[in-house]
């Protein structure tokens, strides 16, 4: 895997993403020696902790400006100026403008939770689509409940891959009640398409949470957080077993690109086309929090 290309939904174009350590990530995951430091350091829970204390000092912030250069970040969509974060977590965990990002105000429209690249599947069947064929998505291991496992078997899934560029603040994708988070703990791989394309049980091997979001329009839907190398911790900001409104924020992700997962129960959404035709493409398809992905599946008659 040279590059990593995705498609830009309001242009149909593709483009090849930019990847920090880019390199690094290649010799990891795909050479010899860089399997061996894989496992034996890199997904270890303490590396990822080191590093996020020290993006958590001061002095960490003197990185900011060149990190907002490099990857064109527009900083004209961020709450606060830059020289206000004083921290460079505190910059990776920025707010946006409320106008930054509308959420479609379509009762039937089901919205991302996150900015990033996102892929669907209309069943678990299906993911031999842009993962390495063969490989199955393991609700059972993934869930670690029985109860579930049986729920969502069928189900449709959404990937939303945030990488570093990305705002990481992640939001409630409908109206409903959402319950407690779950946290189920393990280790600290990368989720970059250079790790997870040949090893989608990454998604069950590393740190995760998820909740229940019951609602009306899409029935309940299990929203995953997954951490990832370099990932300081996953925060949750919201009031358990409350009703909440779509595009309300949920939590955010510290340093590190990472993941929301979303399953959906079988025929309770529809996927919006475009980005079911690009994943069976072969590519992600560049999304933004609030933006509508998906439809209610059989809207109550009026």
């Amino acid at each position: 895997m040279k590059h990593i290309h995705y498609i830009v939904r309001e242009t149909g174009e593709k483009q090849t993403e930019t990847v920090p350590g880019e390199n690094w990530l290649r010799w990891l995951y795909h050479h010899p020696f860089g399997k061996l430091a894989l496992h034996s350091i890199v997904k270890r829970k303490f590396l990822s902790q080191w590093y996020g204390n020290r993006i958590d000092t001061p002095d960490s912030a003197r990185r900011i400006p060149e990190f907002i250069q490099s990857l064109g970040i527009d900083m004209d969509e961020a709450l606060l100026p830059q020289e206000a974060f004083k921290t460079f977590n505190d910059f990776f965990i920025r707010e946006l403008k409320p106008s930054a990002r509308p959420v479609d105000p379509d009762s039937r429209a089901l919205v991302s939770p996150a900015d990033g690249k996102v892929l669907a599947f209309e069943n678990l069947e299906s993911l031999g689509t842009f993962f390495t064929k063969g490989q199955v998505f393991s609700l059972a291991h993934f869930l670690q409940d029985s109860d579930l496992t049986d729920k969502y078997s069928g189900a449709t899934l959404m990937i939303i891959r945030l990488a570093p560029v990305d705002y990481h603040r992640f939001h409630f994708p409908g109206d409903g009640r959402i319950s407690r988070s779950r946290v189920i703990n393990g280790t600290y791989y990368s989720v970059s398409p250079y790790a997870v394309k040949n090893r989608m049980k990454i998604y069950w091997e590393n740190k995760r949470e998820y909740s229940i979001l019951g609602t009306d329009a899409f029935g309940d839907i299990l929203m995953c957080e997954v951490g990832a190398t370099m990932v300081g911790s996953i925060v949750q900001d919201y009031v358990p077993e409350s009703m909440v409104k779509k595009g309300e924020q949920k939590g955010w992700f510290k340093f590190g690109g990472s993941t929301v997962i979303l399953l959906f129960e079988k025929d309770k959404v529809t996927v919006d086309p475009d980005i079911l035709h690009n994943t069976r493409n072969g590519y992600e398809t560049r999304i933004k929090m609030g933006e509508r992905c998906g439809t209610e599946a059989h809207p109550a008659r009026k």
